[in-house]
Parts: structure tokens; sequence; C-alpha cells
């Protein structure tokens, strides 16, 4: 199979033999696709090693060999965003879930364009990175077909915006009921409230007291998609120091809890 002008995302590239990189690109009609670039080192192919950096949009030229396509050409199509802070680990988990969940060698082409605009949307100073993470879960799951309404539960009863709910993947959201809502360490770990689900059922940015919960409930159902093992930007973010809240994210960091994603 030959790939000819494939605009795709780069999403990893590590070094492989002496010479040579392996890199893994969402592209827009053959989903993800692994790729080997050959002779990528000295002055003159410095161009070409600069296209093959993640988050950068690409056109590629490739032939299709076994698992995996031997690289001929690639060139960038824009400039990266140039992340910084808390916007670059949020790249590294955008990547990484796009790595983990995204089909190899099967175009889901809304994947492509979810990507995409979640990559612009981090470039951009003024936009919550927060929100845009959760927009971005929320769109990945329906594009991948395990997604659900936002603004019912699993049975078809409306969301109580005062409730708070677990996400479950196989049923969707379940209302937590009791005490375990406010004082059980699963129902506080991992428990959205009501009010939150109804926001992004309405792409609404819901408000900040509602982001940490959002963003556990989250965490555990795409946990269970990932077959239960979890990320290593995960595990990046958490092994960082604790830093003020005011000079982070203040509506992704639950109380003990900075993680970006």
């Amino acid at each position: 199979m030959r790939y000819t002008a494939e605009p795709a995302f780069v999403l990893h590239a590590r070094a492989w033999r002496e010479t040579s990189l392996l890199v893994e690109v969402l592209s827009r009609e053959h989903g993800r696709v692994g790729l080997v670039a050959r002779g990528v080192h000295g002055p003159k192919k410095q161009p070409f090693r600069a296209a093959l950096q993640p988050l950068q949009h690409i056109r590629f030229d490739a032939v299709q060999r076994g698992e995996l396509a031997h690289l001929n050409a690639a060139e960038a199509i824009d400039e990266a965003p140039r992340l910084h802070g808390d916007a670059m680990l949020a790249g590294f988990y955008l990547n990484e879930l796009m790595l983990r969940l995204a089909p190899r060698h099967d175009g889901v082409g809304v994947l492509y364009a979810i990507y995409g605009e979640t990559r612009a949307r981090l470039g951009l100073d003024d936009l919550p990175l927060a929100w845009t993470l959760r927009r971005f879960e929320r769109d990945l799951l329906e594009a991948l077909g395990v997604g659900f309404a936002w603004d019912c539960d699993g049975d078809g009863t409306a969301i109580d915006p005062a409730a708070r709910y677990h996400l479950d993947a196989e049923h969707g959201p379940r209302r937590v009921l009791g005490e375990a809502a406010n004082t059980g360490r699963t129902g506080r770990n991992e428990a959205a409230t009501g009010r939150a689900l109804l926001d992004l059922a309405a792409d609404r940015e819901p408000c900040a007291e509602d982001m940490p919960g959002l963003r556990r409930a989250m965490r555990a159902l795409l946990l269970h998609h990932l077959g239960g093992r979890g990320l290593k930007s995960w595990e990046l973010i958490a092994a960082l120091p604790r830093v003020d809240a005011s000079a982070a994210l203040s509506a992704t960091q639950p109380e003990g809890d900075d993680s970006v994603s």
C-alpha cells in the first residue's frame, strides 16, 4: 500500500538503530500508522527530522510493508504549537491517549479532526486547559463508539444537577446514592456532579468547583477503556512537586491532586 501526500499528526517518535526513527502518526484517511524513517541524521536531514516531532502536522509519502510503513518523505504543513508548562504536559497526554486508543490502519476521520482542533486549542493561552481536555475526552470516546449521553443516566432518567454520578463504561452515568456521594473515598474520587455532566452535554464549561470531580470521573472511565493500565502522563504529573493552585490550573486541581490530565 502506498501513502501519497497523506495528512497526519505526529504522535510519537523514538530513535531506532543508529540513524533511524520509529514514528507513530494519526493520519486522516488511515487512522494510526507506524512509520520507519531511515537515515534521519546529518545536517541535510534536519528539516526532515524536524517534521517528525510530536504534535507536528505533516504530509507524508510511504510504502506499507508489513506492520510498519517505510517513510519516503515528510514535510510540515504548519508550525506545531509551542507549548510550555501545563500545556506541554497536556500535549503529552493528548498524544498518549491517541497512541493507546486510536485504532491502527482504521480510518476514523473524526479522530483526525478532534485531534487537530484540540491541538490548536492547546496553543491558545486564553482558553482554559482543563476544559479543553474534558471536551477532548468526551469527543474521543464518542468517535470511538464508546460514548454515551451526558444528560441522562444509563436508565434514561434525566441527570439531576444536584446529584453526583459515577461514569460506568457499560451503563453510562450511575447516580451515587446516600452518604457515599460526599464521604466515601470512591465517591469522592470518582464522582462528577450532575451539573458538570449537563454542562458537558451542552458543550458549556463547568464551574471551577465542578472540574476536579469531572476530571476524576473521566479518568476512571478512560482507565476502563485502557484495559486497566494507566498512562505514563498520569504517573509523570503525579510525580511533579505540588504547586500553589493560583500558579497553575485551578480548575484541574482538587485537594491533594495537581494533575493536568
